[in-house]
């Protein structure tokens, strides 16, 4: 369809467009919400780790942010003549499962497996052996290399914003045996080719909505 020569379309010719195109929006393959929009389980109301340098102080009235400060690394380094709990590790590989999955042990609703669920939110390195350097401790507590109940305590304190786990205790021996079997099944290769954000933007393509201008053609 064009529009007459050196004529500007109608008043009504453009409100029932409008009309028909918005309707047309809402109904048609468009409409649905872009799959990766979905909020991130890691991003609660109020991220505490979200674009705040080490340090820095906190706006007034704002809640204590536990990684707006460095942390000190006395919090999650192996103390001196360190025993870790010792036991079946069958046991502890399942005791670690379900302390994987429990928001308790936290103080801001957070789990393990909030941000890990089918390996997400691991960096490459995490199929490197322990100790090994990990970014989120050496930023924050200037450790260049931690090992696994090292880097699980590292956890405990800023995303979890609670204590460190006793490093005697059963509950930290159950999590680094249920989190070395999770370490053994991940593939940086596979779990970048797993994640729905991380293909080609399915709305980079043509939109199927933004139909061509009738008035757009040449004259």
């Amino acid at each position: 369809m064009r529009c007459p020569r050196n004529r500007h379309p109608s008043l009504p010719w453009l409100v029932a467009t409008a009309l028909s195109v918005g309707v047309a929006n809402a109904a048609g393959p468009c409409g649905p919400r872009h799959p990766c929009a979905a909020r991130n389980p890691c991003a609660p109301k109020v991220n505490p780790c979200a674009g705040r340098k080490p340090g820095t102080a906190m706006p007034p009235g704002a809640a204590k942010n536990p990684c707006a400060a460095r942390i000190d690394p006395k919090l999650v380094a192996r103390p001196t003549n360190y025993k870790p709990y010792q036991g079946n590790q069958k046991a502890l590989v399942a005791y670690g499962e379900k302390l994987w999955h429990d928001t308790k042990l936290s103080t801001n609703g957070l789990s393990c497996n909030a941000c890990h669920m089918n390996h997400a939110a691991f960096q490459p390195t995490f199929a490197q052996p322990y100790p090994h350097y990990v970014a989120m401790t050496d930023q924050q507590m200037g450790l260049k290399k931690v090992h696994l109940d090292e880097m699980i305590q590292a956890c405990m304190v800023m995303p979890m914003a609670a204590k460190p786990l006793p490093w005697d205790s059963k509950e930290l021996a159950a999590l680094v045996a249920y989190t070395e079997r999770v370490q053994k099944t991940f593939d940086p290769k596979k779990a970048a080719a797993a994640n729905p954000c991380a293909a080609k933007n399915p709305g980079a393509a043509r939109n199927p909505c933004t139909a061509k201008n009738p008035c757009a053609a040449r004259r």
